[in-house]
Parts: structure tokens; sequence; C-alpha cells
């Protein structure tokens, strides 16, 4: 049987503080794993930390949408996985990807999503989320979002908005074909939730989800989201083209 290759796309800016972390968890995934990571400006020391690493580091306009399609083109996988900078993910987690993917009706998946605490309402959360998504297919990135090539550049890649671009993608990919709910786990961070409080974190959330359906514009949704955080203001520069075929990148 044809081994399944999967191509790991990690989006970053200025994580030079995740990133040591996120470093020593990837050795994990083995070193024939191809791992991109595509930077959107980042001022921090964050593109030396991963080249000193050894991993290949590409450049795009600041916008996670616009980092994950500037990284596909480069990668050689079949499969193309989205991991957060943030997120941590397991060899037996690359290894059930491969047995979803060997199904042909498959088209995209995502992972149980987890927290690197126990912590209460953070199994909650997450136990809430996963059921959500199983019932609906509609991922969310930090539940690592992995799809098959020939479906991602069939829908175009992901949507250039600046934020629900996971929300977007998922609908698009259903059409397609079976959207698989693994139950290998990732592990998700609650940094927004440290940092901004978990229940107004929470509840901004729900709020965003609601008026996105209400057909609020991503734009207005992306201000409402990082209202704290000046190192994620909605980009000017131009969107860079979406993938069309596969190509080698410059790293």
């Amino acid at each position: 049987m044809t081994q399944v290759r999967i191509s790991v796309v990690i989006p970053i800016l200025n994580e030079a503080e995740e990133l040591p972390a996120l470093l020593v968890s990837l050795q994990a995934l083995g070193r024939e794993t191809e791992i991109h990571f595509v930077d959107g400006g980042s001022r921090d020391g964050s593109q030396a930390l991963v080249r000193a690493a050894g991993h290949a580091v590409h450049t795009s306009a600041p916008d996670r949408a616009r980092q994950m399609n500037a990284g596909a083109p480069a990668a050689g996988g079949d499969v193309l996985l989205f991991l957060h900078a943030d997120a941590r993910l397991s060899a037996e987690g690359l290894e059930a990807v491969r047995q979803a993917m060997r199904d042909p009706a498959v088209v995209a998946g995502r992972f149980d999503l987890v927290y690197e605490t126990s912590a209460w309402p953070y199994p909650w959360v997450a136990w809430t989320g996963n059921l959500r998504s199983r019932l609906t297919r509609i991922f969310t990135g930090d539940q690592t979002i992995f799809v098959r090539r020939a479906a991602f550049e069939a829908v175009g890649g992901y949507p250039d908005i600046p934020l629900m671009e996971d929300v977007e993608i998922s609908r698009r990919l259903k059409r397609l074909g079976r959207m698989a709910c693994l139950k290998a786990r990732v592990v998700g961070s609650t940094r927004k939730c440290r940092r901004e409080g978990v229940w107004s974190t929470l509840a901004l959330m729900w709020l965003l989800r609601t008026l996105h359906a209400l057909g609020v514009s991503p734009a207005r949704l992306h201000q409402l989201y990082y209202r704290r955080d000046a190192t994620k203001r909605l980009p000017q520069s131009p969107p860079v083209p979406r993938p069309k075929s596969h190509r080698s990148g410059s790293a």
C-alpha cells in the first residue's frame, strides 16, 4: 500500500516565546516528516530560531490564511496538515491521519482538541467544541485541520479573509467528500484565555460565530477578536495568490 505523505505547514508571527517548545515537540514526528514554517513578518527573532533548528522558513504577507496558502505550494506531501504554533502534535497523531486518508472518500479532517491543562473549564470547552464539529463537520484551526492536496487546490485554498478562514474552508470541503473527525488528540493552548480571561474569551468566540452566521464581515470580526493584541492587526498588504499547482517555494 502506498504511504501517505504528510506535509506540516506552520504559520508564525512573533512566536519566539512559543517556538522553543514547539521545535522540541516536532522532533517526535520523525526526521522524515516534512515541515514548513511560513513567517508573516516577525520582528522577535522567530525566523532565526526556526532556521537554527534546521527547518525551512517561507515568508508571506501577514495573516494566517495567506501564510498557509503561501506554504502549501512548497510542501511536497499528498496531505497538508496546518498546525498552529501553540499546538502540540504526536507521531501517533500523524499515523492516525495516514490511516484516515487511506479512505479515498475522505477529503479532510481534524483532531480531537484537548488543552495543556485539566483545570476547569478547559476539558468542558474542548469537549463541546469537539462535539460541535463532529455534528456539523465544520472545523476550527486549533483542532489542526488536514486536507488532501487535490481537495485543497480544488477549493482554491483558504479563503483570503482575516478570520473564520477555517470555518469557510470546512464548508467548501464538505461539498467534495467526507470530513474525518479523529479521536487522536492535538494539545492546544489556553494562552488567549489566560491573557484575557476564560469566560470573556469564550463569550467572544460565541459572539463571533453568531455574527459570522449573520453576515458580519470577517474584517470586523478580526478587529473584535484581536482588539487587545497589536501584533495581530489586520494586514494592509495585498493578498498572495492562492495555490493552484504543486511548485517548490524558496526557503
